[in-house]
């Protein structure tokens, strides 16, 4: 059966052109492969749309994004935004497309690969079995709470805002326990109740959640210890579950742990199969143009696009397998090189991906009618 999926293309600013065409390259082998035709529709967004619309998010950018059935996302933003005003900053292009598209879960995988051990700063042994998955609210918290500035007798005071509906904690939680029950049963929500009245709505509700999945291990976690433990012993972690301003740190410093935040991908969804897939770095604007960024993090991107949005398991694994061997075999971007590897470009480590892709036998225990 032929599979035609629409695909949202957003390269963005910086490498994101560049690490995005890798990822197109591998998402149309894999289709090859695995019976898709994609319809692609590219779309402005972040610096490059504010340059030419004015806008960070316009109007058919978002249009292409509610029609598609997933989105390939670059980067977005650089120094030569950073004075705009806040309606004007990339940024909030992504903040818009979160919200527009109700995609409220963010998946942050920190995973080691074989042979990258030494690209990081700690120790080998502290590495060794790390394969954990941050799970980051997206839509909530002091991101999307009210915001302003004012004057007083003493100065300028400005408040931000951090409002969590019950619902929004429950619906985030419920989804990590469902991810944990397919991985290591265990669950690290992530908070600070000693301090924060949102925190301890957070505590309560993740408690209450759990009563529903007694498979699955509950333990609780202030953010300041969990951003230690990460360090200490990360091996120990299976699926971290916290709100958005937490997350979105600890899942880059979970960075460190696979040698590179060009390594790190991540997915955005909500209800239903449509998703936003994006790698966890930015745009990198000093090292564009010059084809040596790393587009591992959009290519396992792409995986993920599969995985979660097409509900092709084997399709996914593919990819990622073809990464493995690719790396396996001594080939690096130049933010992950060492002495003895083989350093490729941008476009050459995307071509080695897709030649691996190529030689991808299909898994005996998939009938092969369901893959075509």
């Amino acid at each position: 059966m032929d599979k035609q999926r629409n695909v949202a293309v957003l390269p963005g600013d910086g490498i994101g052109p560049e690490i995005t065409e890798e990822g197109v390259k591998v998402m149309k082998q894999t289709g090859e492969q695995f019976g898709y035709r994609f319809h692609l529709d590219f779309g402005l967004v972040g610096g490059s749309a504010v340059d030419r619309l004015k806008t960070p998010l316009p109007e058919e950018t978002l249009r292409i994004c509610r029609e598609a059935d997933a989105i390939l996302l670059g980067a977005v933003g650089g120094p030569a935004w950073d004075r705009n005003p806040p309606p004007l900053r990339p940024e909030k292009a992504l903040l818009g497309l979160r919200k527009e598209l109700g995609l409220y879960a963010n998946l942050r995988p920190a995973k080691l690969f074989p042979g990258l051990a030494q690209s990081s700063t700690l120790k080998e042994e502290v590495l060794k079995g790390v394969d954990l998955l941050v799970v980051r609210e997206l839509t909530g918290g002091i991101y999307f709470g009210e915001k302003h500035t004012e004057e007083t007798k003493a100065g300028a005071k400005a408040t931000d805002t951090l409002v969590y509906h019950e619902h929004e904690i429950e619906r985030i939680v419920r989804r990590a326990f469902e991810w944990a029950r397919e991985r290591g049963k265990k669950v690290t929500s992530v908070d600070k109740a000693n301090i924060l009245e949102s925190s301890r709505l957070w505590r309560k509700v993740a408690g209450r959640v759990a009563g529903d999945y007694p498979d699955v291990k509950l333990e609780h976690m202030l953010v300041d210890n969990c951003a230690m433990q990460i360090i200490r012993r990360p091996a120990e972690f299976d699926v971290i579950v916290t709100e958005n301003m937490f997350g979105d740190i600890l899942s880059d410093e979970a960075a460190i742990l696979t040698g590179s935040i060009g390594m790190l991908p991540s997915a955005s969804i909500g209800e239903g199969n449509r998703g936003l897939y994006e790698p966890v770095h930015g745009s990198a604007p000093d090292i564009a143009g010059q084809g040596v960024a790393n587009p591992v993090a959009t290519i396992l991107s792409v995986a993920m696009m599969f995985r979660h949005s097409f509900q092709d398991d084997e399709a996914a694994r593919a990819i990622e397998e073809a990464v493995t061997r690719v790396l396996d075999r001594g080939a690096r971007t130049m933010d992950v090189a060492a002495p003895g590897h083989l350093a490729l470009s941008t476009e050459e480590f995307g071509d080695r991906v897709v030649e691996e892709l190529k030689k991808h036998q299909p898994d005996p225990k998939v009938p092969v009618e369901a893959m075509m």
